[in-house]
C-alpha cells in the first residue's frame, strides 16, 4: 500500500451506466479492496429538459419516474460489473437530482476522499449533447480526483461504429490487429 492510498476512507465514483462509468466503478472497487476503504457509487440525475425546463412546466409523478429509472439505471450498473454486490468490499448507492459534476463534488467533499470518474467522449458533438463531468471535478473538488481512462474495448467500438455510420468497409483482421497492437504497447 502507498502512501498515497493510505488515508483514502471512502472512495466516491460517478456512475452511469456507460461502460466508461463501468471501467471507473471496477477500478474504485479494487482500490478499496487495496486500501480497505467503502465504495459509495453515485448516479446524478436531472428531469427532462434540465432544472429550468422542470420549473417552467412541473409534473411531479414525472420526477418520481424518473428517480425510480435512475435508481434501476444505477443497479444495472452495479449488477452489470459486478454480477452481485463484491462480499470483500463495503459497497453502497446513492441517487441524487442535480447535475453529475455538482452532485459528485458536494458528495466527495471530505479531505481523505477520493473522486474516481470514467473519461467521458471525446468528440465535440458528444461534449455539447453530454456535459462534462471530468473537468469541473477537477476544479471543483476539495479531495483528489482519479479519472480512469475509457477501455480499449470501448475504443474499439467506438470506432466500428463510425466506420459502419460512414459505410466504410472493416476487415476483421484489422479490428484484431489494433487490439493486438494496443495490448502489445
Amino acid at each position: 500500500m502507498d502512501a498515497g492510498n493510505r488515508g483514502t476512507r471512502r472512495i466516491v465514483v460517478g456512475v452511469s451506466g456507460s461502460l466508461g462509468s463501468i471501467a471507473a466503478l471496477h477500478h474504485a472497487v479494487e482500490r478499496a479492496r487495496c486500501t480497505g476503504a467503502e465504495v459509495l457509487a453515485v448516479l446524478a440525475w436531472e428531469p427532462p429538459g434540465g432544472e429550468y425546463g422542470y420549473r417552467r412546466a412541473p409534473c411531479p409523478s414525472l420526477l418520481d419516474t424518473c428517480r425510480q429509472l435512475a435508481e434501476e439505471r444505477l443497479r444495472t450498473a452495479v449488477e452489470t460489473a459486478f454480477a452481485c454486490c463484491p462480499a470483500d468490499v463495503r459497497l453502497s448507492t446513492l441517487v441524487v437530482r442535480g447535475r453529475p459534476d455538482e452532485v459528485l463534488v458536494r458528495t466527495a467533499d471530505r479531505e481523505d476522499d477520493l473522486l474516481v470518474v470514467g473519461r467521458g467522449p471525446r468528440s465535440l458533438l458528444r461534449r455539447v449533447v453530454h456535459r462534462p463531468v471530468v473537468a469541473p471535478c477537477i476544479a471543483r473538488a476539495s479531495c483528489p480526483v482519479l479519472v480512469v481512462p475509457q477501455p480499449p474495448l470501448l475504443r474499439d467500438l467506438e470506432a466500428v461504429h463510425r466506420r459502419n455510420a460512414w459505410r466504410l468497409p472493416l476487415a476483421a483482421r484489422e479490428l484484431g490487429e489494433e487490439s493486438q497492437g494496443r495490448s502489445l504497447r
